[in-house]
């Protein structure tokens, strides 16, 4: 598996049609983006030199990495 270029956006690797929300918490340093997937998700950090850090979950991961970041999205 490889890892997505830092300088890619969630809307570069995702498409525009997607969803993002912004989140800025307690338990990141950096702003945190997030979109809701079929299966899962992608979490991403904002880094404030421009570049992101981006995880791709399953569902299961994608909750427990939202709650462990106090992100709470709202269920369809």
């Amino acid at each position: 598996m490889s890892a997505a270029p830092a300088n890619l956006s969630p809307e570069d690797l995702l498409g525009p049609a997607t969803e993002l929300r912004l989140f800025r918490v307690a338990a990141a340093e950096d702003a945190v983006v997030v979109a809701r997937l079929d299966k899962g998700g992608l979490i991403s950090y904002s880094r404030t030199d421009g570049t992101y850090l981006h995880t791709l979950n399953t569902e299961e991961g994608f909750k427990r990495k939202l709650s462990n970041l106090g992100v709470e999205l709202e269920t369809e």
